[in-house]
């Protein structure tokens, strides 16, 4: 037998098996990334329905009109759903309505350790949702206060932040605002009690008068208590001292209690801090059940 020489057409090429496996590595790369792609796809996908359901059922104990904003935090989700275990849930609401006269309170929940089964979850079931620690925070505007009792009686009630200082001393002391005091992170710091100026019309002797009420508004237990120190007539741009013996008849207008015992989730409230047009109410609660997030009548 003949032996015929090799010819170089009949060698491998080099070039060929390393494009191959080029190919190969960039198949298994592709491969890599859509299963990442439907894996987080599916994280993402599992942690939606876990925030609508929350959503549908906070919406149905808060006797909302819309669902509020619900987002489970901390990625990935599946892991935190397996286990049951949720390290931060945040609740966004509008219009809640508080019984007897609050009907368009903002409330904002911070939920942290959060303890949901899967199986309850996804059945639809929150009555075994456990809050290790919520920090809820409640907005009540001006228009929700003017219905308390005595507060009803002024017309076109209005509210804006000052301070301690001008509330008690007026223009005496050092100013009606300042700058909100901060902590080392550049955050308001709230307290218990708050300097606020209610301003509204008042009828005296048959005659419709625009009058200012400078008070404190300070947390007692449940309740938040509204303190009238002093009153002014006038408007923004003058202001006319009340006679005393008027303050001692008009002041008792403006003495208002509000019961936070009936918010959502009854959070014992820490802070309490006047806005433009609303006063913002701070509190904080322990092993908090969901099912308490309806505000009790």
């Amino acid at each position: 037998m003949v032996s015929r020489p090799v010819a170089q057409d009949d060698r491998p090429s080099p070039g060929r098996s390393a494009k191959r496996g080029k190919r190969r590595g960039r198949g298994w790369l592709i491969a890599l990334a859509v299963l990442v792609v439907l894996l987080v796809g599916a994280d993402f996908g599992a942690a939606a329905f876990a925030e609508h359901t929350i959503s549908q059922k906070a919406r149905e104990q808060l006797n909302l009109a819309n669902d509020p904003a619900v987002t489970v935090h901390g990625f990935p989700f599946l892991t935190q759903a397996l286990s049951g275990d949720y390290s931060h849930i945040t609740i966004n609401a509008q219009g809640v309505a508080v019984p007897p006269r609050l009907r368009d309170v903002d409330f904002n929940a911070d939920m942290s350790d959060v303890t949901a089964p899967l199986s309850d979850l996804t059945s639809g079931n929150t009555k075994s949702i456990v809050i290790g620690t919520l920090k809820g925070e409640v907005t009540i505007k001006a228009a929700d206060i003017a219905r308390q009792a005595p507060l009803d009686k002024i017309e076109n009630l209005r509210i804006e932040p000052v301070t301690e200082d001008y509330v008690r001393n007026g223009d005496s002391g050092q100013g009606e605002t300042k700058p909100t005091a901060t902590n080392e992170n550049g955050e308001p710091v709230d307290t218990a009690s708050a300097g606020i100026r209610v301003s509204g019309n008042v009828q005296i002797a048959g005659q419709k008068v625009e009058i200012f009420c400078f008070a404190m508004i300070e947390l007692d237990g449940q309740k938040i208590r509204l303190e009238p120190k002093r009153l002014q007539f006038g408007n923004d741009k003058e202001t006319t001292v009340v006679p005393q013996a008027v303050q001692d008849a008009l002041l008792p207008n403006f003495n208002a209690t509000i019961d936070t015992g009936t918010m959502p989730f009854s959070v014992t409230p820490t802070s309490v801090r006047v806005n433009s047009g609303s006063v913002t109410i701070k509190g904080e609660g322990k092993n908090v059940a969901f099912s308490g997030a309806k505000p009790q009548g």
